[in-house]
Order: structure tokens, then C-alpha cells, then sequence
């Protein structure tokens, strides 16, 4: 009984649609979606991205489910990968590489994610370890791929604190297709809860289309249109703290004076041209624009007092410390980003592809920083230069911190990718490889870059449903605006990129237990990064010294056991450890 399934097996291989099929099932293709052959890439599903609750958007709260990702907080849509920043992760809306906010310093102050899940078809996140044709950053890459509607639909929502509407339609002969939406949110009653010392009141909307037309078999156009606008206004008023024993109570008051009011504006559109003169070849030319422009400003007084009372009478008997601070800031960011980009597919056979892509990207990068902050006690500013007791200091008032600065660049950034992927049979064990390089050259720093990056995989045939998989390179974090600004409010030209070298080795074993489907999946990684920029970290905003002399390590296993632990329902159990230093 053992030998003729064997038999039948090689006798099937021979077999042209047969063996095509079998290959397929190394890399889990499936009908009517975009291909996919990243080996690192797992598909999520847009229904559960969906049905997420959260503040901060579905699929990124989807994605913070994950054994490899996490953040710091729940209302915001960042997040951060094997030990990355929240600037390490790229992002991509139908090939077209997006940009998230720079002035952000706070999740309350983010509105939803660009990426609107009624419109997405498709999700691929890789943790690490991706293709060539990825860009330059360190840690993960997102890919989401709008859909198409084949009829008329429309959806809404509404509640105490948004509403959205989506609506599409096809045309008869299914030619010309369009999908619109647009969302509104005001999260002030969720905020407000949080904290009965400060007023919030915190506003976002957006626009988003997506047009395509088929002309014929070999050429198709599309568009994506962004609109959003996210205003934030922050009113402190006053807080008081209860501590100390019941004996000697004590209580900190703190009075404020001002308001922040900050402003996010972002515009983004792209139209693509494809190409397929036949089943062979495949060319795609991409043109984009992205504008960003951001406001941040608050002039905020406060003064404080720390009393301890009677516990009596709660009569004040003695006030230990008084004194002030303002904090004042009028930042300005102008953000503007045009381009092309090329991309060619050959693939000679249902095994065998040959990539390559050129992209040139225009930036101009406003930049107008003016922030600083004066700490007072008892008319005595912080930070002072020591005097004897009993003289009068005659320097003048210092600041606590003073970032002050004018920045205005126009670089080119050039890039370009080549890589080569190969399905095939190593006995009757089923193997998939990529190969690539990736160069990248940043006329601000005058810097080039060279990023090799291979996958291997290997399906060997057991009767357990085991996948081996290794994948790895030389990463890069290609600086910018970010990364090239300083403390002091300066950009630095002679910044480099940050880079990473890594390893990930995974296996992945597919079974059935009570007769459902089950996935377990371990990955074991290892990341060795030097000229890293330090930074800290101020709630979800990085501030970079603006200097690459720091280095890092980053080693950790996840492992998530995926399957319908309730019949038609997709679960998972995850569990990581990670070691960064």
C-alpha cells in the first residue's frame, strides 16, 4: 500500500497542470489575489481586520496581535517589530511606499490609519527577512492591496464617536471600476475619560478613491487619491495628587495657562500604467506625489504648589515648594515627495521569475523648529551656574532646553532592485529560492547603499505537512527627515544609514486536530545592527541625536499556533522572546 502513492506521486510530476499545481502549494497561492512569493510574508485576513475594535484602526490593531509585533499603546496605529522603532517599518498601499506623520509626540494625537480596511483586498506583512524589492528600513514590511468592486455596494457606519461610508460600482462589461470612502472621527468623549484634568478635543477625516479602467488584455490603468486632515486641541486645566500617611497628608496642585493646538494635512495620489503583452512579461510604471504639511503649536504656563494639610481640620499647615514652568513651541513641517517608478516582471514558466525596478523620488523638506521650555522655583530658574551664598547670580535666565532651527533641503533619491525567485523539485522534495540585490544612492549625504537579501525553502516529503524555511541580507534604514535631524534643530548631512544584518530560520508544520486545520509556525532570528542612531523615546515620538555611532544586537523565537479553535472562526495563540542590547 505504501509503494503505489509513491508511485503515482513521481507518475504525476510529469504532468504538466499537475505539476504546476503541486509547485503553487509551496508558496500558498490562492485565486483572485495579488501574487505573493515572499517566503517571510503571511497573509491576514481583511474580515477580522475589520471587525477589530479599536481607536487606533483594523489593521494595524490586527497586526499588534502578532508574536512579533507590539507598542507601547493601544490608541495609537504604530507599532514596532523585533525590537525596531516605530520608524523601521515600511509600509505599502498597492506597491506605492507611504508615509506616516513626523511631529506626532502623542497617541492621543494621531487620528486613524491611511490604510481604510472596507477598501482593502489583501494583507501581507513579513517581520523581517523580505525581498529585494522592499525598500530601506530594518524591521517589517506591510503590503495592502486595494480592492476592485465588481457591482454596486454601499456601507456605512455611525456612532457617538465617527461614522464612515463606502461606496463602488462596475461597469456593465467590467471595464472601468471605483471605489470611494470617506471617515470621520472625534474621539473627545473616549479622551476625556482618561484624564478629568484636560480637555480634548480631537477631530479627523479623510477621502480615499480607488479608479481603475481596463482598456484591453495587455493594458490597464488605476488611481489612488488620499485626502486627510487631523486637528488636535488640548486644554489643560488643573490637577491635584493625594499622597503621604493618613497622620501627614499631602497634596501637589497644579495650575495651567494655554492651550496646544497642532494640525496635520496629507495629500497623496498615484497613477499606474500596466503593461502585459503576453502571459510572459509584465510592466508596470507607477507615477506619485505625497504632500504632508503639520503644525505643531502650544504655549501652555503652569504653576505648582506642595502642601501638607491637617488631617482634621484639612486646614493647609506648611507649603514645602512653589513654583513654575512654560513649555512653548511652534514647529513647522512641509513635506513634498514626486516620482516614478518602473517595475518588470519575466517569467519564462510557471516556476521562474525575473524582477527588476528603477524608482526616482524628488523630496522637499520645510522644516521651521522653535521649541524650548523654562523651569522657575521660588524665582530661581533651572539650570543656574553656581554662586556663593549670599551674591546675586548676574547671568541672565536660562532656558531648560532651547531647540531652535531652519532647515530647507531638495535631495533625489534614486533606487532600483533586481531579483530572481525559482520553484522546482530536489528529488521529491518541493524547494522554493529567491535571490537579489537592492542599491540605493541619497544625494543629501551622497551616500550609496547595497542591500543583498536571499530566501530558501524547502517542502520535504513526509507524510507530516512540514515547511523549512532561511531567509536573511544586509538591511538598511536610509535616513530621513527623522534621522537627519539633530537635538538642536539642525539637519546633519554627513548622516549614514543605519544598517542590519540578520538571520531568520522558520518552520512552518500543518496539521489537523479535531478535524479542523491547525498551523504551527516557530521563527529564530538574530540581528546585528551598527551605525545606529540613538534616540529616545517620547510616548510614540523618536527623537534621534542626529549622529551614527551607536550598535545593537537582537536575537528572539516566536511561535503562534494558528486555526479554528472554534469552528469558522480563525484564532491564534502566540507566545515570543526577545533579547535587544
Amino acid at each position: 500500500m505504501k509503494t503505489t502513492p509513491k508511485v503515482q506521486n513521481i507518475n504525476v510530476l510529469f504532468v504538466k497542470s499537475e505539476r504546476e499545481s503541486q509547485i503553487q502549494e509551496v508558496v500558498f497561492q490562492k485565486k483572485g489575489k495579488p501574487k505573493v512569493t515572499d517566503l517571510t510574508s503571511m497573509e491576514i485576513s481583511t474580515k477580522e481586520a475589520q471587525q477589530v475594535a479599536s481607536l487606533s484602526g483594523g489593521v494595524e490593531g490586527l497586526l499588534k496581535t502578532l508574536p512579533s509585533v507590539n507598542s507601547n499603546t493601544e490608541l495609537s496605529s504604530q507599532y514596532m517589530v523585533r525590537g525596531g522603532n516605530y520608524d523601521e517599518n515600511l509600509i505599502y498601499i498597492n506597491d506605492i511606499e507611504i508615509y506616516r506623520p513626523f511631529l506626532i509626540r502623542n497617541s492621543l494625537q494621531e487620528g486613524m490609519s491611511i490604510i481604510n480596511p472596507d477598501m482593502v483586498q489583501a494583507i501581507n506583512f513579513s517581520a523581517g527577512g523580505f525581498e529585494a524589492k522592499y525598500g530601506d528600513k530594518m524591521s517589517s514590511a506591510l503590503n495592502i492591496y486595494y480592492r476592485q468592486p465588481t457591482k454596486f455596494e454601499i456601507s456605512g457606519e455611525a456612532s457617538l464617536i465617527g461614522a464612515r461610508l463606502s461606496t463602488g460600482f462596475a461597469s456593465k462589461d467590467k471595464k472601468f471600476t471605483a471605489l470611494f470612502s470617506g471617515r470621520y472621527r472625534n474621539t473627545n468623549l473616549v479622551l476625556n475619560t482618561l484624564n478629568e484634568d484636560t480637555d480634548f478635543n480631537p477631530q479627523y477625516m479623510d477621502f480615499q478613491s480607488y479608479l481603475t479602467y481596463k482598456f484591453n488584455e495587455k493594458w490597464d490603468i488605476s488611481f489612488i487619491g488620499y485626502w486627510s486632515k487631523n486637528d488636535y486641541e488640548m486644554v489643560p486645566k488643573v490637577k491635584e495628587v493625594d499622597f503621604g500617611s493618613l497622620q501627614t497628608p499631602i497634596k501637589l496642585s497644579v495650575y495651567y495657562n494655554g492651550k496646544e493646538d497642532d494640525q496635520y494635512k496629507n495629500m497623496m495620489g498615484t497613477a499606474s500604467i500596466n503593461f502585459k503583452p503576453n502571459k510572459k512579461w509584465r510592466f508596470t510604471l507607477d507615477n506619485f506625489a505625497y504632500q504632508n504639511r503639520e503644525r505643531e503649536y502650544y504655549s501652555i504656563a503652569s504653576g505648582y504648589m506642595l502642601q501638607t494639610f491637617d488631617p482634621v481640620t484639612n486646614e493647609p499647615i506648611t507649603s514645602y515648594d512653589v513654583g513654575g514652568q512654560i513649555d512653548h513651541a511652534r514647529n513647522d513641517l512641509l513635506v513634498k515627495t514626486y516620482g516614478t517608478q518602473l517595475k518588470t516582471r519575466f517569467s519564462p514558466d510557471v516556476n521562474t521569475d525575473f524582477e527588476v525596478g528603477f524608482k526616482f523620488e524628488k523630496e522637499n523638506l520645510k522644516d521651521f523648529t522653535n521649541e524650548w521650555q523654562l523651569v522657575d522655583s521660588l524665582g530661581y530658574s533651572t539650570p543656574r551656574t553656581y554662586t556663593n551664598p549670599g551674591t546675586l547670580d548676574p547671568s541672565q535666565l536660562r532656558l531648560r532646553f532651547n531647540i531652535s532651527g531652519a532647515n530647507h533641503i531638495q535631495p533625489t533619491r534614486l533606487s532600483a532592485y533586481a531579483q530572481f525567485s525559482k520553484k522546482f523539485f530536489w528529488g521529491d522534495n518541493r524547494v522554493f529560492a529567491n535571490a537579489g540585490v537592492r542599491a540605493s544612492h541619497w544625494d543629501f549625504n551622497n551616500e550609496t547603499i547595497v542591500s543583498p537579501r536571499a530566501q530558501f525553502a524547502i517542502k520535504p516529503n513526509w507524510d507530516m505537512d512540514m515547511l523549512f524555511k532561511i531567509s536573511g541580507g544586509i538591511y538598511y534604514q536610509a535616513p530621513f527627515y527623522k534621522e537627519i535631524k539633530d537635538l538642536d534643530g539642525n539637519f546633519n548631512p554627513n548622516i549614514k544609514s543605519q544598517r542590519s544584518m540578520q538571520v531568520i530560520l522558520a518552520n512552518d508544520y500543518e496539521f489537523r486536530m479535531v478535524d479542523r486545520p491547525f498551523k504551527l509556525t516557530t521563527e529564530l532570528y538574530y540581528k546585528k545592527m551598527d551605525h545606529l542612531i540613538p534616540y529616545y523615546l517620547d510616548n510614540v515620538r523618536i527623537r534621534y541625536s542626529g549622529q551614527d555611532n551607536s550598535e545593537g544586537y537582537v536575537y528572539g523565537i516566536d511561535t503562534g499556533l494558528f486555526g479554528e479553535f472554534v469552528p469558522g472562526v480563525d484564532s491564534w495563540i502566540s507566545a515570543s522572546y526577545a533579547r535587544a542590547y
